[in-house]
């Protein structure tokens, strides 16, 4: 007999009709021998229209009070999917977030789980009851008993934090899609559907906008080793399995607050290459990493910095071995992307760094917290280590440093970041690599579920893409002609993170100017686009105080990303993605990467289609096509 958690979205019990199909199913759980807690959403669009009522009573409404209203609308789902098992002959008992014991921050609005008292809940289960939960809230632990609610995904994060305090054998989100797919099927209707991905790949994946999982839910499941499972609320398909590493034997106390960063890397076999002052134009990435694919070079990180001009730079770092290659490769093409009216420019400069490191810090208990970058670089900072480049994904920040440094910086993030020496933050040379790379330490591995339970029903794919996402909901800031010395990153995203501000793609320039005596680099990130004017008044406040240049705001970006754990050792994905973008005239702005990630930022305009000729290009399309229901 098996412990199972279902999760049922708003669509999955918009009506009657669909409460009654959810209590058919889990009465047929139930009745092949398991045991189930089910967590359900509120019905349908009735959050949306709790939401526009507070809207016309106020402008503003305040956020305890809002917690109070929108908390109403799982309540109602509860009991009547209760009621529909218990006129089935299924004894079930209906229970709010307070009554199932889930304590939360005293946050309203975004509460984060501190820890889930099963006792009420166990004894329940332990009496051949369905518990049904009503998902995306909780109670403050503060005595106060206060309502809270967990923001966005809730009920996918309440699910998944159940399923790993009762560590049940499996959780089951039923979704309106029939698993999770390449790419979102009202862009791409051909996206194929996936039989499983990591617990990594779906972070990115679900941090990217893919809105099947929320990455907090994915987040736990990484942490806790929750075998979890996307399955189509309206058929009997097996859906996707999400899998994760073996759990670490962490604490349930704090579950969602415990240290966000588990790891520190540090790779001191890499050299850097630059070509700075590159056109500004369609398919000039592709032409420098397809020659680099051609000549079998593995790179590590890739960034393309904010245009300057009509020109930008791009810059990579591969492994030292390798490093006489990679500047041959950089070498003999640079000619081709200088003005042919003077070939003897200083343009497409190629610019060699050796005796450089990589020092990353990785965590899933980044996603959503603005501070973790700033320490990192608030840290570097006091240790007198200057950052070189920067390169971001949801669970890792990366940056090279001065190779003379490198045991420096690690020292002091461990300690900053509360990392044992020797343990998981050991780290060391031949971490995968974002355009393909090495191979990295710790892969996740599957699950082994015993052979009672449904199991993953295929291997992983080969293909070294899994999924490609676009976001629509970024802008870009650039601050002009930053100090580059130590301690300039760390004020800068330390201010954004005391405005609780998140930063997603973050990118220094390679060129650098010395004005007035001072070396000034550009640097250049990515927001949520309602955060991007607020964050923008602010900056341009302070920047004549702490002597940067102009803050510069575009809001009209799209970043289109490819994401897959088998991108590691295969030099060809970058060139495949960018020669996709170039054939169909579209600009990459900005690149950036991590070990299982890799980002462009487009024109607005040009995002959709830049997602479908990437999904193409790398024959992700399936024969079927998905139809979301309405």
């Amino acid at each position: 007999m098996a412990l199972i958690v279902q999760k049922y979205g708003g669509t999955s019990v918009g009506s009657v009709e669909r409460i009654q199909a959810v209590a058919q199913r889990v009465y047929k759980t139930v009745k092949a021998g398991n045991s189930l807690v089910v967590v359900v959403s509120a019905m349908g669009k009735t959050t949306d229209g709790l939401v526009k009522l507070a809207n016309e009573i106020s402008s503003n409404p305040n956020r305890r009070e809002m917690d109070m209203l929108l908390s109403t609308g799982e309540q109602v789902t509860i009991a009547l999917l209760s009621m529909a098992l218990q006129e089935l002959g299924q004894p079930a008992i209906s229970m709010t977030g307070a009554q199932v014991g889930i304590v939360t921050e005293a946050e309203h609005s975004r509460a984060r789980i501190l820890h889930i008292e099963t006792t009420r809940l166990t004894r329940h289960i332990n009496a051949g009851k369905v518990v049904v939960v009503a998902g995306f809230q909780g109670t403050s632990n503060a005595g106060e008993m206060e309502i809270t609610t967990l923001g966005r995904g809730g009920s996918d994060t309440s699910a998944v934090a159940i399923a790993a305090a009762l560590q049940a054998n499996f959780c089951e989100i039923y979704t309106d899609v029939p698993g999770i797919l390449t790419t979102d099927p009202r862009l791409v209707a051909e996206a194929q559907l996936m039989d499983d991905i990591t617990c990594d790949e779906m972070l990115e994946l679900a941090s990217l906008g893919a809105k099947v999982l929320h990455p907090r839910a994915v987040e736990i499941a990484r942490n806790y080793g929750v075998p979890l499972v996307v399955r189509s609320s309206w058929t009997d398909a097996p859906g996707t399995w999400v899998t994760s590493a073996k759990p670490q034997g962490r604490s349930l106390i704090n579950l969602e607050i415990a240290l966000p960063v588990d790891a520190v890397e540090f790779d001191t076999n890499q050299a850097k290459v630059a070509l700075l002052r590159v056109p500004d134009k369609p398919g000039v990435a592709a032409r420098l990493f397809g020659e680099i694919s051609r000549q079998k070079v593995d790179v590590d990180l890739i960034i393309q910095s904010v245009h300057e001009g009509n020109s930008n730079d791009i810059a990579f770092t591969v492994t030292t071995p390798i490093l006489k290659r990679a500047e041959a490769v950089a070498a003999a093409i640079a000619p081709a992307l200088r003005s042919p009216s003077n070939p003897k420019s200083d343009e497409a400069e190629v610019m060699v760094e050796q005796n450089i490191a990589k020092v990353s810090i990785a965590g899933a208990g980044m996603i959503g917290r603005p501070g973790v970058a700033a320490k990192m670089f608030a840290t570097l900072a006091e240790a007198g280590v200057n950052i070189q480049m920067i390169s971001t994904s949801e669970v890792k920040v990366s940056c090279v440093v001065n190779a003379t440094e490198c045991d420096r910086a690690v020292n002091a993030l461990r300690s900053a970041f509360e990392i044992e020496a020797g343990g998981q933050g050991a780290g060391g040379a031949g971490e995968a690599g974002g355009a393909g790379g090495a191979g990295e330490a710790g892969e996740d591995k599957l699950i082994l579920l015993s052979p009672s339970l449904p199991t993953p029903h295929s291997p992983l794919p080969t293909s070294p893409v899994r999924g490609v996402a676009l976001d629509l909901n970024q802008a870009r800031l650039a601050i002009r002609q930053l100090p580059d010395r130590p301690g300039m990153a760390a004020k800068l995203f330390g201010l954004l993170a005391q405005h609780n501000i998140s930063v997603d793609m973050i990118i220094q320039s390679q060129r650098c100017r010395v004005i007035d005596g001072v070396p000034r680099r550009d640097i250049a990130f990515t927001v949520s686009r309602i955060d991007g004017e607020s964050a923008k008044k602010m900056l341009t406040q302070v920047a004549a105080e702490l002597g940067w240049g102009e803050v510069v705001l575009d809001s009209a970006i799209a970043k289109v990303s490819i994401v897959g754990a088998g991108m590691v050792g295969q030099p060809g994905v970058a060139a495949k993605m960018f020669e996709a973008l170039a054939e169909h005239q579209i600009n990459i702005q900005m690149i950036a990467t991590s070990e299982i990630k890799i980002s462009c930022v487009v024109a607005q305009e040009q995002g959709v289609k830049a997602l479908q000729v990437i999904h193409a290009a790398f024959g992700l399309a399936g024969s079927e096509k998905f139809v979301v229901p309405a």
